[in-house]
């Protein structure tokens, strides 16, 4: 890789790094939250739901903390309906 190169790749790795959560869900095959400000509670369930379901689990609402800077926060569970 030419030395010229390295400039773009530092500052293409450093802006990376500000990205943040952003607006939608934050989380991992445990759970999860999703900023109060940035959507309805219907959404917000949709959210979830479909961010559990790439785990193969259901959306299990915990707390919503509702003022700005708030979240919406939830987990992950497996289905103990179709457990065997």
């Amino acid at each position: 890789m030419p030395v010229r190169y390295l400039p773009w790749i530092a500052f293409a790795l450093l802006l990376s790094a500000c990205a943040g959560p952003g607006s939608g869900v934050t989380g991992n095959d445990t759970g999860g939250i999703i900023p109060y400000a940035a959507v309805e509670p219907p959404q917000a369930r949709d959210l979830a739901t479909d961010h559990c379901a790439r785990y193969g689990k259901l959306a299990y609402a915990k707390s919503v903390d509702r003022r700005y800077g708030g979240y919406y926060s939830f987990s992950c569970v497996f289905d103990r309906r179709n457990s065997n």
